[in-house]
């Protein structure tokens, strides 16, 4: 009974949403004891009918009224025909009664499900807004989607349908055996003789369920996240050939979910025959017990075909407690998912703390950082003084902590030693949805919205001047050097680029990236190593470009090419996350360490690749 009431509990946290349309739930629980009401009235009327009509017949030969008088004859029968004729209409009246509060009750609980359903969906995806980058490396991104969507669904089935079948049958069944015992106590003591199996059969039923429903819900996670690697990786599959291998991988997910599926629905086919095995034991009792009190004299005809009209009524509801069994069990199986994502409590606070104009002073005093979920030391004793208007190189080799060195300076994670100020302020101080605003970032990967190249340039824009965002973006693009391209596509600006820019070639996508970051028009403009698939010459427009663009404000050009951080006002080199090497161009030449080895380097590849040019 522990782990059952355990499972259950996770439920829980759907209160407050039915506590939020409370009006909903409490008028459809209305709606549903009302139409149970009439619901159990036509018994009643039908009791009257045949005992009226027995009664009757009784009358009528007892007074041998068949062979002697017609005309008392007829009048009997008119009486009789009267009587049925108006339970007749009673009975059609209780069931368009009936039907219409059915439609209320499915009105306001069904309705009230699908508003819980939407206010819970946008609900996660607010928290998964807030949750911090790390939360994002632990989980799949086919994980969450799948608890967004199938297990919210399961859980609206809960609030939805369960709900009201269960308070369906607890109405019903209070009210019909009210009435049963007010007919004979003895009888529906008889009668209810099933009911401990029944209460037996649901609870061993129960952890089975729950049991296999969270299967079920994890197989499907695992299902979508395969299908989202796969739908975006089509490009590496078809160039490995492996399309054969990812549709055997595939199957063998599905199988496993086929066999969860098929484990819970053997339980449910076999629930459902129990529960109706149980109801026709219940009137083969009926029909014993009632005819042996009826034969006693005790009990009247018309009270046994009413309790077998009482148990007929109940049949649907109570057969339906092997569904309603499954759909909570399932939605419980869900939301104790959807609790693991809600419960999660983001390492950084995004909406607390000073909101300031930034200038673009940046100082790390210092700076330690060690990734949690891998323990591996990104960098170590950072220290670094960058005078807002001035432009920051660094350079250094794969691994070496210059992407972590954007990451802490977006705080898209907290340093665990040292302190980062902007213009002063502790960068922790700072109301993060403010100070990113003011932010341009461009991530290595470049990563585009399957929308237009407009919307991917404006986006984020708060502006809703069309004309001046209009002027804003193309002049965005001609800076990132890619206004050109642009123009060359049928539809232009407006052309649909597909998921992650997928139609667009490596150096498009940068290219559009870096436009969107400009037309943001910001204050510290972050591009972190996102010139790898540009060639050097369309690189040097987009610097020399940038540099009118963002004098008086602080850029930071993260790179793996001399040629790209060489003009900054001051480089660093990291290597193993130090600082092993600073200063301008210039003063790094001269020292002859690791930053001149690596431009004579570099120099010696371009001199080697433009002669092999000319050659051929």
């Amino acid at each position: 009974m522990a782990k059952y009431i355990n499972n259950i509990s996770s439920l829980k946290s759907l209160n407050k949403y039915l506590w939020r349309y409370k009006w909903y739930l409490f008028s459809g629980i209305a709606f549903i004891i009302i139409s149970n009401f009439f619901a159990v009235i036509p018994a009643q009327q039908v009791q009257r009918a045949f005992d009226a009509t027995l009664k009757a017949v009784k009358d009528y030969q007892a007074q041998a009224l068949a062979i002697h008088d017609q005309a008392k004859q007829s009048e009997v029968l008119n009486a009789i025909g009267g009587l049925l004729l108006q339970i007749l209409a009673i009975i059609i009246g209780m069931a368009l009664l009936r039907g219409f509060f059915m439609f209320l009750m499915r009105q306001t609980i069904i309705v009230m499900s699908r508003h819980i359903e939407y206010d819970l969906k946008n609900d996660m995806y607010s928290h998964f807004q807030k949750l911090s980058l790390s939360f994002y490396r632990r989980n799949n991104t086919g994980d969450m989607m799948a608890r967004i969507s199938e297990d919210v669904s399961q859980v609206r089935m809960y609030l939805g349908p369960a709900i009201m079948y269960s308070i369906n049958l607890a109405s019903l069944i209070i009210l019909s055996i009210s009435l049963m015992v007010r007919l004979s106590p003895e009888l529906t003591m008889y009668v209810l003789i099933p009911l401990p199996f029944l209460a037996a059969s649901i609870y061993y039923v129960n952890n089975f369920i729950f049991s296999k429903g969270t299967q079920i819900q994890q197989q499907l996670s695992k299902m979508t996240t395969f299908a989202q690697e796969v739908f975006s990786g089509v490009r590496v599959i078809k160039s490995f050939s492996a399309e054969h291998y990812v549709k055997k991988h595939f199957n063998g997910e599905v199988e496993d979910y086929k066999k969860y599926s098929m484990d819970l629905a053997k339980i449910d086919s076999a629930f459902f025959p129990l529960i109706l095995l149980l109801i026709g034991l219940s009137m083969l009792i009926t029909l014993y017990k009632g005819g042996e009190m009826v034969i006693a004299g005790t009990l009247s005809p018309g009270s046994i075909v009413s309790f077998f009209m009482y148990l007929t009524i109940m049949s649907w509801p109570v057969a339906a407690i092997g569904f309603v069994t499954s759909l909570i069990q399932r939605a419980a199986a869900s939301q104790k998912r959807i609790n693991e994502m809600m419960h999660v409590v983001p390492d950084i606070e995004t909406g607390v703390g000073e909101v300031i104009t930034v200038k673009g002073d940046i100082v790390f005093n210092d700076v330690s950082f060690v990734y949690p979920d891998t323990g591996i030391q990104a960098l170590s004793d950072i220290n670094l003084n960058l005078s807002a208007g001035k432009s920051l190189g660094v350079i250094g080799r794969t691994g070496s902590g210059k992407s972590t060195l954007a990451s802490l300076l977006l705080r898209a994670y907290d340093a665990q030693e040292g302190e980062i100020t902007i213009d002063g302020w502790p960068l922790k101080s700072l109301e993060l949805g403010n100070y990113r605003g003011q932010i341009g970032y461009v991530p290595q990967d470049g990563f585009l919205f399957s929308e237009s190249i407009s919307n991917n340039i404006l986006f984020g824009q708060k502006s809703q001047d069309t004309a001046a965002n209009r002027i804003k973006m193309e002049r965005a693009a001609e800076i990132a050097d890619v206004y050109n391209d642009i123009n060359e596509f049928p539809e232009k600006f407006e052309t649909k680029i597909g998921e992650r820019g997928i139609t667009l070639s490596g150096g498009q996508k940068q290219r559009v990236a870096i436009a969107r970051a400009i037309a943001a028009d910001p204050e510290i403009l972050i591009l972190d190593d996102c010139f790898s698939a540009i060639d050097t010459n369309t690189e040097a427009r987009i610097l020399q470009n940038l540099s009118d663009v963002m004098r008086n404000k602080t850029s930071i050009i993260i790179s793996h090419r001399v040629s790209t951080v060489k003009n900054a006002s001051h480089i660093i080199v990291l290597d193993g996350g130090k600082i092993i090497e600073e200063g301008n161009h210039d003063a790094l030449m001269e020292h002859k360490g690791y930053y001149y080895i690596l431009y004579r380097k570099q120099l010696a590849e371009k001199e080697l690749h433009e002669r092999q040019k000319v050659e051929a």
